[in-house]
């Protein structure tokens, strides 16, 4: 079996192993900054979006790389407000699902869309993320601003790493089967998720 191979299967494996993401209502989140920061780290959607985000950033360059970090960001925020004031989405839960599907598949092929329409995929699937994160940080109708700042914070981090990762996939031809692998990982996680 190739290293690829093994790289993709491990990926599988982590994602068929993996928890539901704790990023949504219900789970009697505490009003901190740390569990905040936690919170998204919880949900392999959350992650995988998020470094998936930071990989394609990379892959498209130029002004992409931080372009799209800043309106993920940006439109995260504004899905959290929306949640943090009770607007549910319908097929919120898919919607987030399909996300990681979409992103891994422009992972798999390193999509260099043009900029606005890679900023407007950031920006919409990052509403759905934010949604689900300012519904669970909402506690007793009121707005946990530490909650709120931690998981933006988190959210920055993961922007980060997936931007390093990109940078690591680009080093040389080779690391450009890797890159495939983990898109295919990302994928097939978020198909996972939507048919669970």
């Amino acid at each position: 079996m190739s290293k690829t191979a093994k790289f993709v299967l491990t990926l599988a494996m982590l994602g068929l192993c993996s928890a539901p993401a704790l990023a949504h209502p219900g789970h009697g989140i505490p009003d901190t900054l740390a569990h905040g920061f936690v919170h998204p780290l919880g949900g392999i959607d959350h992650v995988l979006a998020m470094i998936s985000v930071g990989v394609l950033a990379f892959a498209m360059g130029g002004r992409a790389v931080w372009a799209l970090p800043i309106a993920f960001i940006a439109m995260m925020t504004a899905g959290g407000a929306l949640g943090a004031s009770a607007v549910n989405m319908p097929a919120l839960e898919q919607s987030i699902a399909t996300s990681v599907v979409v992103l891994g598949i422009m992972v798999v092929f390193a999509a260099r869309v043009p900029l606005s329409v890679g900023v407007a995929l950031a920006g919409l699937f990052a509403v759905f993320h934010g949604v689900a994160h300012g519904l669970a940080g909402t506690i007793d109708g009121q707005l946990s601003l530490q909650y709120f700042a931690g998981f933006l914070l988190a959210t920055g981090v993961l922007l980060g790493a997936g931007t390093a990762l990109g940078g690591a996939f680009s080093i040389s031809t080779k690391c450009h089967g890797f890159q495939r692998g983990a898109g295919l990982a990302v994928g097939l996680t978020g198909l996972m998720i939507l048919v669970s």
